[in-house]
């Protein structure tokens, strides 16, 4: 199947996984980068993208 650009973006455009507590936060990725993001569950700064499925 083709990938919709439209949904590829809404699933991972600015989208962060808590590397503690795995809850998914949407934030622009310029403020992720100085540190004023926060989880709301566990009050981290340790955030990362979230990882596209690669399927064969």
């Amino acid at each position: 199947m083709a990938k919709i650009e439209a949904a590829h973006n809404r699933v991972f455009r600015e989208v962060f996984v808590c590397k503690k507590c795995g809850a998914k936060i949407k934030a622009q990725a310029r403020k992720v980068a100085e540190g004023k993001v926060k989880c709301r569950k566990c009050k981290s700064n340790a955030l990362r993208p979230k990882r596209k499925k690669i399927s064969k």
